[in-house]
């Protein structure tokens, strides 16, 4: 390995700038993608700089445009996805804010499944709405319903795979087909999903979301979003993206792409567990509901047979109330108080106080979110000390319910 050394007539602050900014030159491939942690790249002359960044040819000139380890990362979740190309953000919300604004314009209209993460929420109905563009929120499982907003004129129909907290799995081979009769954009959020189970870009929908913070990362340590579609598509999200400026940082892509590498392993035992909980909570008298898409019981079990390879590692399930619910979650002592979802930590939360606390009372009765609901990320732990605790949560629960 050999290193580009200056000329010692130099001076010493110029030999050190020099010296300590050479790259290595290897001729062996690395088996992992290397972190291209630099801001800037060289070329062979001022007519290669130009062509780079006017994209009259390949290359790299500017992190803030584009990086080899974030194109990486990228080209990994396109071919896991069964996509043309795809784009790296610094986060989920960066990526769903990426694959709608180059579409939208003053006046335009997004019908969006009503089921939908908070802040894609507040985004849509708060944040695009000072801009002109209205959304309609639509219940996804009533295709009726949702044609019929459609047919008012709609730029984009925005879903979600499974839904954040309801876990509604939509019929996305009926919705694309209705959003396309009509149209529109179809873009789908797949965060809770992964590719592993459910590759929507294979059924027709034009663009794919992951935040990659969850499963794809899988570690709770890296926050990223990744957008999947069509060249053609993707062209658009990444122009956008040079004058908004929410890139993914070299190391955090370079997180992501280490975790894509056991999604595989991981989501198998985060379904299997998954489902293990599930039947057990379904014997539950504390509990009222249990909603997981490898239950039978399931609204959606049939459109989750077909659409899904598993069942997944999200499920939610009702508790009476707000108080009741806050005493299980106080009384488990496994899960993290944290946010966020797919991570080798078991993570459970109560939506309506943190993942969708932006929404008032009527927003969450619209959105199926009811006051006692539990969402739970099941991780990687055994999972018989999850059901035990589990276990030790809901007698906390009856006892409030006795207060």
């Amino acid at each position: 390995m050999a290193r580009l050394r200056p000329p010692s007539a130099h001076g010493f602050g110029t030999r050190a700038i020099r010296t300590a900014t050479a790259p290595p030159l290897v001729d062996q491939l690395p088996t992992s993608v290397p972190i291209y942690q630099s801001a800037t790249f060289g070329s062979a002359d001022s007519a290669e700089l130009g062509d780079i960044l006017a994209d009259r040819r390949a290359g790299f000139a500017y992190s803030r445009i584009d990086n080899p380890t974030a194109a990486a990362l990228a080209e990994a979740v396109a071919g896991l996805e069964g996509a043309e190309a795809a784009f790296a953000f610094g986060s989920g919300m960066a990526a769903i804010h990426g694959a709608v604004v180059p579409f939208l314009g003053a006046g335009d209209r997004i019908v969006s499944t009503s089921a939908v993460y908070g802040s894609t929420r507040t985004l849509f109905g708060r944040v695009l709405s000072r801009f002109g563009v209205q959304t309609t929120f639509v219940d996804p499982t009533d295709l009726d319903a949702t044609e019929a907003a459609l047919a008012g004129g709609a730029r984009i129909l925005y879903l979600e795979t499974i839904s954040n907290p309801t876990i509604v799995v939509a019929d996305l081979t009926a919705l694309t087909e209705l959003g396309h009769r009509h149209g529109a954009l179809v873009v789908v959020d797949n965060t809770f999903a992964s590719p592993y189970l459910c590759r929507p870009a294979e059924l027709g929908v034009d663009l794919v979301v992951e935040s990659a913070t969850k499963w794809l990362g899988g570690h709770s340590d890296v926050v990223a979003g990744v957008v999947s579609g069509s060249r053609e598509l993707i062209a658009d999200v990444r122009a956008m993206q040079i004058d908004i400026g929410s890139i993914v940082a070299p190391f955090s892509a370079f997180l992501v792409l280490r975790g894509l590498a056991t999604l595989h392993v991981r989501m198998d035992r985060h379904s299997s567990s998954a489902l293990t909980i599930a039947r057990y909570l379904e014997g539950q008298a504390e509990v009222k509901d249990v909603f997981y898409p490898g239950l039978a019981s399931h609204p959606q079990a049939l459109v989750a047979q077909r659409l899904l390879r598993s069942g997944g590692g999200m499920l939610a399930f009702d508790l009476a109330d707000r108080r009741v619910a806050s005493s299980f979650l106080d009384a488990l002592a496994i899960p993290p108080r944290t946010a966020s979802l797919g991570a080798v930590q078991t993570i459970c939360v109560h939506p309506p106080s943190t993942t969708h606390r932006q929404l008032d009372d009527a927003d969450l009765v619209a959105a199926g979110i009811r006051p006692g609901l539990v969402r739970v990320s099941v991780g990687l732990e055994d999972v018989e000390d999850l059901i035990a605790d589990l276990g030790a949560g809901l007698a906390a629960a009856r006892s409030a319910v006795h207060v």
